[in-house]
């Protein structure tokens, strides 16, 4: 979508002049940064931004109002990169370090296992089912009493007091004191599976191996914590030249971004029938009215009534909101002000057999322009579309108009649209990465070694991911399909339900001027057309008021409430009842 931009406003001459709007490009704004922060937060997330952008290569972008998809897809695949490297380390450590121990880390190795399978288990739900969160808790604390004890045991042994300290191979323990004198009541008189006879400088390697896995956990996060305050910080983010992310060299990568960003800021829609307005956010009060169109008898000059003319008539008053108030004595920085204007048509993916052949070309957009204003088709629609981006594009609320006339009826549609702030979790994410590394050494020690103890299990499941979508590519993946319109959009994927007092106020007053503003230049439309108006008044009033407009009782049947039943108004001459259809 292009960037309308404001123009130059008039001022009080006595106060100062209003700032001047600095628009924000898509690529660099605050809800592109904290997307692309958020696939290093939570991995679910990141294989669902790859599996729609990357693996999927069939289905169309979705409009992306507000941020770029392509960028949040580069750092999505950046940090599965990372991932798989530090995984692989883990791995190695591991399987290195089993039998050069003499076994020693097969219960450690035990522990981790569980560990590892306590986040499937729990689920990705914010209030999974009290059955996950008992069985979770159940893997967990066994992992971690089994990990527990089994490092006590080594260490014991690196000392020559636990089970196989002389490296006899004497009695279960392998010590040469059958009566456990040496160690009474210590961890190596524990009869744990997998602890067999051991020499204490395989327990010191064992401890090494250990201490190594806890270092490449560290380094882990501490790089994730440093990316967080370099490239991905807000003073950094804006240089796309300088994001490592954006360095990826590869074809698919090539192609697939140059299609993401000439698809997520066209005009031209390419949607798919069960989700048209996919990328807008929640639907919020759409609705939709029918009046008829009545000449004013008390004027002779009428004009034909278009849609264009409507659209026409609305459009100006809708730029006036970017206006100061007249008489503003401070800088005025209201949101508004960047309110964005523009039209689009929505065309349907079917009977595409690739996807490049959808028409984005300026060219082709003028074609379906012109033929969508005043068609009013059901597939292919045309929509005056109102955007503000606001909170640093965290919160996008955008209002399509459709206007259509036929049959001396005008029908007014007005489907509003909120998009929701980002998660919470993505938004701390530079508070966490802050104190990781500014926090004291000891606080990063304590770190390491809370998550040591699952860092096997969690590195299988990340080449295991891998190894899938690897074999997915292998095999082809979605390429050879034919076009799909956009499933789902990842900046949808990000948002929360929850949103502050201050952002529902400010929606709410976004909505009811852009609101107002369109039913007031529908209103001036039909008045300089030499139409009645009286009737679209008292419905954009009703409407307003969350009421049903309804012209005349008698001989009407109707019901009120959700409970009610309907009545018979009476006997009289059956006149239509004309009223609004909203949800």
């Amino acid at each position: 979508m292009s960037t309308v931009h404001v123009p130059q406003q008039p001022h009080h001459p006595d106060g100062p002049a209003p700032p001047e709007v600095a628009s924000v490009p898509p690529h660099a704004s605050e809800a592109t940064r904290l997307l692309c922060g958020g696939v290093y937060v939570d991995t679910d997330y990141r294989d669902r931004v790859i599996d729609e952008l990357y693996l999927h290569e069939q289905r169309i972008v979705a409009p992306s109002l507000g941020f770029d998809a392509a960028r949040v897809l580069a750092h999505a695949l950046r940090a599965r990169r990372q991932e798989l490297l530090w995984a692989a380390g883990v791995i190695g450590l591991w399987t290195v370090g089993v039998p050069v121990t003499g076994g020693l880390l097969t219960g450690l190795l035990l522990s981790s296992l569980l560990l590892g399978l306590v986040p499937w288990v729990r689920g990705d739900a914010q209030e999974p089912p009290p059955y996950r969160m008992l069985a979770a808790s159940v893997l967990r604390w066994t992992g971690v009493a089994l990990f527990a004890l089994y490092t006590a045991n080594v260490v014991a042994m690196a000392f020559g007091s636990g089970s196989g300290g002389s490296g006899s191979s004497s009695g279960v323990y392998g010590s040469s004191d059958p009566y456990g004198t040496g160690g009474s009541g210590g961890a190596g008189d524990l009869d744990l599976p997998f602890m067999g006879a051991a020499e204490p400088w395989q327990a010191w390697l064992a401890i090494g191996v250990v201490a190594l896995i806890a270092w490449c956990v560290a380094a882990q996060r501490d790089g994730l914590a440093r990316a967080f305050g370099a490239e991905l910080s807000p003073q950094c983010f804006p240089d796309v030249a300088n994001d490592p992310a954006e360095s990826r060299e590869g074809e698919r990568f090539a192609r697939l971004t140059g299609r993401i960003r000439r698809e997520q800021h066209a005009p031209l829609i390419m949607y798919d029938e069960e989700r048209p307005f996919c990328g807008a956010g929640a639907a919020h009060d759409t609705w939709a009215l029918a009046v008829e169109l009545r000449p004013d008898k008390e004027r002779d000059n009428r004009r034909p009534l278009g849609n264009r003319v409507i659209l026409d008539r609305i459009r100006p008053l809708i730029e006036q909101l970017r206006e100061p108030a007249e008489h503003a004595g401070t800088p005025v920085r209201d949101r508004l002000r960047e309110l964005e204007i523009d039209e689009c048509v929505f065309l349907p993916v079917e009977g595409l057999t690739e996807r490049d052949q959808a028409p984005y070309t300026p060219e082709a957009f003028e074609r379906h322009l012109l033929r969508a204003v005043e068609e009013g088709g059901e597939k292919r629609r045309h929509f005056l579309r109102i955007r503000v981006g606001a909170w640093g594009e965290e919160l996008g609320v955008t209002v399509y108009v459709r206007v259509h006339t036929q049959g001396r009826m005008l029908m007014l549609e007005i489907a509003p649209h909120v998009m929701p702030p980002v998660r919470r979790e993505f938004k701390r994410a530079d508070h966490v990465a802050h104190g990781v590394r500014t926090g004291p050494a000891l606080s990063r020690v304590a770190a390491a070694a809370s998550l040591m103890p699952g860092s096997l299990g969690r590195a299988l499941v990340s080449v295991f991911r891998d190894v899938v979508l690897a074999w997915r590519l292998l095999t082809g993946g979605h390429r050879s399909e034919l076009p799909e319109g956009p499933a789902l959009s990842v900046r949808e994927l990000a948002a929360t339900d929850a949103k502050s007092t201050f952002q529902e106020m400010d929606v709410a007053r976004y909505l009811r001027s852009i609101q107002d503003r369109v039913g007031h230049g529908v209103r001036l439309a039909l008045a300089e057309a030499g139409y009645e108006t009286g009737e679209f008044v008292q419905k954009i009033v009703n409407i307003s008021n969350g009421a049903v407009s309804i012209n005349r009782v008698e001989g009407s049947t109707f019901a009120i409430g959700e409970n009610s039943s309907a009545i018979n108004g009476g006997p009289g001459p059956q006149r239509g009842a004309s009223g609004d259809d909203g949800t």
